[in-house]
């Protein structure tokens, strides 16, 4: 049979996610240059759009108070590639999948939970510069947290070879389109507007062709060679994200909307990202079918992002709304009392209006 002939980090056996011939078939097809080109644009425009999000004056106000910035250092680098290594271990992974898992757990925030944050009434400049900022800390923590988490894996051919190199300078890559949005930013901001939201749909949109043309060149039966755990993985661990980011918001005592928007960013990952990593920088033949673990992952935090968007809109749309009303009321109420109960200046010398209407006119009596 030819399946044992296959290395094991081939992706070949059904711990891999691939058969060979599929693997193969990813490295040696016309098709998967133009996916590379397509990847690589992909990530361009989506770091383009992250940049045309940032104001300079947001950043310097992050700077003297960086809560956001140690959100972000908190739930993408410490929280979400912990629960990436739990996850591989329980579900006893081999190295490809594990690396792929792993992979993802360790990249920044993506541009979805920005998207996500506007509808449930988020703070949305929380999440740009949660997003922003752990996008500059991955190029030196996500080869980092890559090295530290795969040491179980150490003895395979895969994790020996991992390209750390490749992976920082791929993150690197990444500076020049957001330095280039905050500049567009800075001198033309309805440009940057609109840039925003082609980086939104576009984000939508690639991920769409990317799921089809790699289902295209990996074979019909790529779905079924790709192991129930990491399926499982690809719904839990978005899902688990969401959960400690709300919980992180909480001990941080910041309130709903907030707690909202850090659930979202912890979350959302850079699936962009991990894909052009995965497609760019390892061997096709190693990866294999792993290379679709990313897109599964979008699909899962997709829908469950939406899950928790539709909960709000139903059950907890018109709770902050009204508590912001009831402020407003208040508000008024208590002005317009203080201006009812208005002292008047009683100061030496000063007459008001009512004195001076009140004052007695007495016909003035001539001395006879």
């Amino acid at each position: 049979m030819a399946g044992p002939e296959q290395p094991p980090a081939a992706g070949g056996g059904p711990d891999g996610g691939a058969a060979p011939g599929a693997a193969e078939g990813l490295g040696e097809r016309p098709l998967s240059q133009g996916l590379s080109v397509l990847v690589g644009l992909a990530l361009c425009v989506t770091m383009l759009g992250l940049g045309c999000a940032v104001e300079l004056g947001q950043l310097g106000r992050q700077l003297r108070r960086p809560v956001g910035v140690l959100l972000a250092l908190l739930g993408q680098f410490v929280a979400m590639p912990l629960v990436a290594f739990l996850l591989a271990l329980i579900f006893a992974l081999d190295e490809v999948a594990a690396v792929a898992v792993l992979l993802c757990g360790c990249c920044p925030g993506g541009n979805l939970s920005n998207l996500m944050s506007v509808l449930v009434d988020g703070d949305m400049t929380l999440s740009i510069i949660m997003t922003a900022s752990s996008t500059l800390l991955a190029l030196l923590l996500m080869p980092l947290c890559l090295w530290l988490y795969s040491r179980p894996w150490i003895h395979t051919a895969l994790v020996r070879l991992l390209p750390l190199g490749a992976v920082s300078l791929t993150l690197g890559s990444t500076l020049l389109p957001i330095g280039l949005g905050v500049l567009i930013r800075y001198r033309y901001p309805r440009a940057a507007d609109l840039l925003v939201k082609v980086s939104l749909w576009s984000l939508l949109v690639t991920l769409v062709i990317l799921f089809i043309l790699t289902g295209t060149m990996l074979g019909p039966d790529l779905l079924a060679h790709i192991p129930a755990s990491v399926y499982a993985i690809a719904v839990l661990m978005p899902l688990t994200g969401y959960a400690l980011g709300y919980g992180l918001a909480t001990l941080f005592r910041m309130p709903p909307h907030c707690r909202r928007t850090v659930s979202l960013e912890t979350g959302c990952q850079n699936v962009q990202l991990c894909t052009a990593i995965l497609k760019l920088t390892f061997p096709p033949q190693l990866v294999g079918g792993m290379y679709m673990f990313p897109l599964l992952y979008a699909l899962f935090q997709a829908a469950e992002a939406g899950l928790f968007v539709l909960a709000y809109k139903v059950y907890g749309r018109d709770g902050p709304k009204q508590e912001m009303l009831g402020e407003e009321e208040d508000t008024d109420i208590s002005y317009r009392k203080l201006k009812e109960e208005e002292v008047p200046d009683t100061s030496y010398g000063t007459v008001t209006t009512e004195e001076f209407g009140a004052a007695p006119t007495e016909p003035a009596q001539t001395a006879l």
